[in-house]
């Protein structure tokens, strides 16, 4: 999978922008405020219609503009072509067209585009708390398999409906009201049990992968370990939502489920969350997205583009030559603000000044 060409009208701090990137390594170079991210934002924008700094997307349209539009050209491994382009307005839904055709969905945009993005914010994977680190699995899921968003977006609004029904219970377990809750719990046990047995079984795939990468990274033989927490598994989903069931109802709030389960990551039989050093933490969260991305290029038979957002910035010397040595083949995006690492070969680079792009 290639980018071929990326068009931004009224995008951030860009009025107009066109960018070519070359099969390999583009590197996109600046002060910072310039607007190398909002490169970086746009591209990964258009493969999830999510902005990955957690922006709404009123902030994507530049300021004074009406909206904004975001186009880009891609070239499949099996020589297919795919025009993507996204019109966002300030105000209102925005619409999405792949070869000229609208999609009804967000999620038949899945796929078409796969972006795995680097960024000195992915540190709160490790020290943010456990709905970043589903997040982290769950948005991997989709990359190896679009489906799954369907089925987390149906789970979704199971949990808001129960949440909604203990809300109305007012604290008192009536006989309707567990009556409905046996409806949304039977709903709730075959949804999540599905995605918990998802996220398992890629927790076992990255394993391995992120300790190598690790390794790799820190030039050491420390080991990591993956470990999907999900307490309710003992028993099954079911026995264990009608053991909280009281406990539910009491506290008005779902206590049991997918979306209490935590991902554990473990450096030298220590959690790194609250054990492992700012630098250790770093090269964790790098090893994370380095191994996602290889997992998803290895299932899917085309490596996503790599989307690297200033990440030698916060790294020294030897972790940047050693994430040199370990990028993978493919083509990616690096933005930087000062000095390449040695050992980098770009096959373009570029300057960009104030949201104008200079070769």
């Amino acid at each position: 999978m290639r980018v071929r060409q990326l068009w931004l009208q009224d995008f951030r701090n860009y009025a107009n922008a066109e960018l070519t990137l070359a099969d390999g390594l583009t590197v996109v170079v600046g002060q910072n405020g310039q607007g190398k991210t909002n490169l970086v934002e746009a591209l990964a924008y258009l493969a999830t219609l999510e902005s990955f700094r957690g922006a709404p997307a009123e902030a994507l349209v530049r300021s004074g503009a009406e909206r904004t539009v975001v186009r880009a050209e891609v070239r499949h491994g099996d020589g297919r072509e795919v025009l993507i382009e996204t019109e966002l307005p300030r105000v209102g839904r925005g619409r999405v067209q792949v070869n000229r055709q609208r999609l009804g969905r967000t999620r038949d945009l899945l796929g078409v585009l796969r972006a795995s993005v680097f960024s000195p914010d992915d540190l709160v994977l490790l020290k943010g708390g456990p709905a970043e680190r589903r997040r982290f699995l769950d948005d991997t899921l989709v990359s190896l398999d679009p489906r799954i968003d369907a089925l987390r977006g149906d789970l979704d609004r199971v949990m808001r409906q129960r949440g909604a029904l203990l809300k109305q219970a007012g604290g008192r377990l009536t006989g309707d009201v567990g009556f409905t809750l046996d409806v949304w719990d039977a709903k709730l046990v075959a949804l999540g049990e599905r995605l918990a047995d998802a996220r398992m079984q890629l927790v076992a795939t990255l394993g391995p992968v992120v300790t190598a990468s690790y390794q790799d990274l820190a030039s050491s033989d420390v080991t990591v370990a993956l470990v999907y927490v999900a307490p309710w598994r003992e028993t099954g989903l079911a026995a264990a939502l009608a053991a909280a069931r009281a406990d539910d109802v009491r506290r008005q709030v779902s206590t049991v489920g997918p979306h209490r389960d935590e991902l554990e990551v473990v450096l030298d039989g220590l959690p790194a969350r609250t054990q492992a050093s700012q630098g250790e933490q770093r090269c964790l969260a790098l090893t994370l997205r380095l191994a996602a991305h290889r997992v998803v290029g290895e299932r899917v038979g085309s490596p996503p583009v790599l989307l690297l957002d200033d990440v030698f910035s916060e790294l020294d010397a030897a972790r940047s030559a050693a994430l040199v040595r370990s990028l993978p083949i493919g083509q990616a995006l690096l933005t930087t603000a000062g000095a390449l690492p040695l050992g980098i070969e770009p096959e373009r680079v570029l300057r960009v000044v104030d949201g104008t792009l200079v070769p």
